[in-house]
């Protein structure tokens, strides 16, 4: 399970990404690939879980006014606010549409709509990212994204690679530049306003409201839907983002010294930890994760979720599927579950 965890700490960055981390205003930023491949144009970004979930886990750290140039994707792309104010823009020069996002918020991008990303607090930012499909294909960049890349030394190539030529990187034989993205081309990307995109955010104090308690009100464990179809199973209704991504996500709250009692799920499930700790149980066995870490629980595997700590414990839970399967108590995990300790009686 150490293998399926991913601490804060121990995440490693790829300053040199995509084509336009050299490009004075984006040049800090630092782009994680922490399950899947992500979109990632440089062959040297670190991926830490290989493992196919049906959707990417990522992540971008941007000190503030540091700026991801507007680009498009071809699955589904939802951000969640770990650290800091961001501020993302619409339009193939960010102009179309505007929203400002605070820790604990939640925005869904539509495929093939052009958008950007900046830090706009007052200390570094942090960004978590899930991305649709176990591939998620390649960026389109808006045209300037080319033409500003083209006066720093990095090439974008027409089978995804980017050449960094201030390193004495050259165009391998029978490779070619990726040609620039055409403003005809560009025409043809959706546009949305400022009202459209803000069907596609969910406010972190919109939450406690949503919130289902899908094991009972006493025992303190909440989830509130965000994205994906009703569960009927969990009595949980369809997220505000209803529409298919290929994965579906919620907000789980454990209150102090609560746990979930054992249970399976048949779909992957992702913990993005928000805040406070959980102590994450399995067989005979245990792990801790806190604020920033990342943990992907197998299919079937008994688990349970407790909060050791004295405030709530906060985590975005990403699990496979637009249709939410339900969980299943599992007899054989309490049976064998270890004592309780005194702090949980």
């Amino acid at each position: 399970m150490l293998e399926r965890c991913v601490r804060y700490v121990d995440l490693r960055p790829c300053t040199t990404a995509f084509i336009d981390t050299r490009t004075p205003g984006s040049e800090e930023k630092e782009n994680f690939t922490i399950i899947g491949p992500g979109v990632a144009e440089n062959p040297d970004q670190h991926v830490h879980i290989d493992i196919p979930h049906g959707f990417n886990i990522g992540a971008a750290r941007q000190p503030p006014g540091c700026v991801n140039s507007q680009h498009s994707h071809e699955t589904a792309e939802v951000f969640i606010v770990h650290a800091g104010r961001w501020a993302f823009t619409l339009g193939v020069d960010g102009r179309d549409g505007s929203v400002e996002l605070a820790p604990g918020d939640t925005i869904s991008i539509p495929v093939h709509v052009f958008r950007g990303f900046t830090n706009v607090g007052d200390a570094s930012g942090f960004l978590f990212a899930v991305l649709g499909g176990n591939d998620p294909g390649r960026v389109t960049w808006a045209p300037y994204v080319f033409e500003q890349a083209k006066d720093h030394g990095l090439v974008l190539l027409s089978d995804g690679r980017l050449i960094d030529t201030t390193r004495n990187e050259t165009i391998p034989a029978g490779a070619t530049p990726m040609p620039p993205t055409m403003p005809d081309q560009a025409a043809q990307m959706r546009c949305m306003t400022t009202a459209e995109l803000a069907e596609c955010v969910v406010r972190e104090r919109e939450l406690e409201a949503l919130e289902v308690f899908p094991f009972g009100d006493p025992n303190g464990v909440g989830e509130a839907p965000i994205i994906g179809a009703e569960s009927a199973a969990e009595a949980i209704p369809a997220g505000k983002m209803s529409w298919p991504h290929g994965f579906h996500l919620r907000r789980l709250r454990i209150g102090p010294g609560s746990a979930t009692p054992y249970y399976r799920r048949a779909e992957p499930e992702v913990l993005l930890m928000q805040a406070g700790r959980i102590e994450f149980d399995w067989a005979d066995d245990r792990l801790e994760v806190a604020a920033g870490d990342v943990l992907t629980v197998p299919v079937d595997l008994p688990r349970r979720y407790r909060n050791p700590g004295d405030t709530d414990a906060i985590a975005y839970v990403v699990r496979g599927g637009d249709r939410p399967g339900g969980f299943l108590l599992d007899s054989v995990a309490q049976a064998v579950a270890r004592p309780s300790t005194a702090k949980e009686d």
